[in-house]
């Protein structure tokens, strides 16, 4: 029952932003539904923690991965929307946009959640590759709402490069089809009717699957090196949206692959995706920190941290053990911090009009409240104490230093070189000289709100985690 409210509250409100013609009635009905979606995931997340899965017409399956992708997708939706409402007005004073085009993305903006809810609750690969595809479409018309020719090309290059390693991913997806013996129930071919052939899956076809599957949902994952499409959307999408991209769609992707990763390690051992993770989670790490340093738009400097984010998350499953509860953990708290630190910086570029790292200086001065969050989220995600991330970047090194120590060296190599180069951008946009042009004026609480919310969970689940997400925790763990 809670699914069908979450996607039927979902599709209502897109009907309802794109046939009402008044501003604030929109508003209302998005932030409302918005707080709706994350009660009832909770309710959901609650129950799978209780009972170990939640099901409804043999079609949804919602296992604790599923759970917690839940609760990530529903958090940050819920920051992404309160916050959009004054953004987008912010913007409309600028007569930067109409109110055409703040239903146009209210509707769209809905439409990514459904698919990404979709993803990690539908119980049928197909299913979820047909999902994966749909925030493709959906959030190609958002990265280019502004139409200018840089956000259309960003667009473009974003559907093309997804769309093909898609497809490959779905190539691998039919391989994995070579197992069965039967269909599921309904006629619909489940993850768990492809889990229970996993014995009868070739395993030289078995390992080729999941090669074009890693390749093909890791390059909506965002690993290097098919990562190409990330900093050009995320930096030209509206500041909510590229929230949504980088904290939430990124590790929906990751929980795809790590559900053929559990079919492949039933057909020929952990070891194989072990290795491919450690590969591409090291090659991520080390492409960010050695390109960080030249970055001059500060929303690009935070896309190739999701880069290098997304190889620690990657490496601490292919570490194994210990590694894997961290990467969990790292998975939650990158969703959290970094989504703040996209929200915050949508604040900076109202008041400054620039993404360009030169053009911002002063922000400390010009935005007290938002300077401080923006410097807080910078340390944070770069694993900067007290924040989980210092932790779990501790764990998942030291899962590896036994078996894998050159890896675990050259990570930790690179995570201090690309910590240094934050490090340095992070003064400069701070601590700078003000412009003169730039005014100082009161925050407004609808920008400030919703990325401190996030920063404050992310600050105090790194002290103390709720019991019924701790179970969930444990629950993932156990399955890898």
């Amino acid at each position: 029952m809670e699914l069908i409210i979450i996607f039927g509250s979902i599709l209502l409100a897109a009907i309802l932003c794109l046939s009402i013609k008044n501003r604030k009635s929109t508003e209302y009905i998005s932030v409302i539904v918005s707080l709706v979606v994350f009660g009832e995931s909770v309710i959901v997340s609650m129950e799978v923690a209780r009972v170990g899965f939640y099901t409804l017409f043999h079609f949804f399956y919602v296992d604790a991965l599923g759970a917690i992708a839940m609760l990530i997708i529903a958090l940050v939706g819920l920051a992404a929307t309160v916050y959009s409402v004054q953004y987008l007005r912010e913007e409309t004073t600028k007569q930067i946009i109409g109110f055409t085009r703040v239903r146009q993305y209210f509707v769209l903006l809905y439409l990514f959640l459904a698919a990404m809810f979709l993803a990690v609750t539908s119980g049928s690969p197909i299913f979820t590759w047909i999902a994966i595809e749909a925030t493709t479409l959906s959030t190609a018309f958002l990265i280019s709402f502004y139409n200018k020719p840089s956000a259309l090309e960003a667009a473009w290059k974003y559907l093309i490069v997804n769309s093909i390693g898609l497809l490959l991913g779905f190539f691998g997806t039919l391989l994995y089809f070579t197992s069965l013996g039967a269909i599921g129930e309904g006629g619909i071919i489940t993850w768990g009717v492809l889990l229970s052939n996993a014995v009868y899956l070739d395993p030289v076809i078995a390992k080729i699957a999941f090669i074009f599957v890693l390749i093909g949902y890791g390059t909506k994952m965002g690993l290097a090196p098919m990562h190409t499409w990330l900093p050009d959307a995320h930096g030209k999408a509206p500041a909510p949206i590229s929230a949504l991209l980088s904290g939430v769609l990124l590790n929906v992707a990751f929980i795809v692959v790590l559900r053929f990763k559990v079919i492949t390690d039933a057909s020929v051992g952990s070891g194989f995706s072990q290795k491919l993770f450690i590969a591409f989670g090291l090659l991520s790490i080390i492409v960010a920190a050695l390109i960080v340093f030249t970055q001059k738009s500060y929303k690009r400097l935070l896309a190739y941290s999701s880069v290098e984010n997304m190889g620690i998350v990657a490496i601490g499953f292919g570490f194994g053990g210990g590694g894997i509860f961290a990467a969990i953990l790292h998975m939650m708290y990158h969703s959290l911090i970094k989504s703040a630190l996209f929200l915050s910086s949508g604040t900076i570029f109202l008041k400054y009009s620039s993404t360009k790292i030169a053009k911002v200086r002063g922000v400390i001065t010009a935005l007290p409240i938002t300077g401080v969050l923006f410097l807080v989220g910078l340390f944070a995600i770069t694993g900067t104490p007290p924040f989980g991330i210092f932790l779990t970047k501790i764990l998942i090194l030291s899962a590896g230093i036994q078996k894998h120590l050159f890896a675990s060296v050259v990570a930790l190599l690179f995570m201090v070189i690309l910590f240094v180069g934050f490090f340095k951008h992070a003064v400069a946009i701070m601590f700078g000289e003000k412009p003169s042009e730039i005014e100082i004026e009161k925050e407004s609480a609808w920008l400030v709100v919703p990325p401190l919310m996030l920063v404050a969970t992310a600050l105090y689940i790194s002290f103390y985690m709720p019991p019924f997400l701790n179970i969930l925790i444990t629950m993932v763990v156990s399955r890898f």
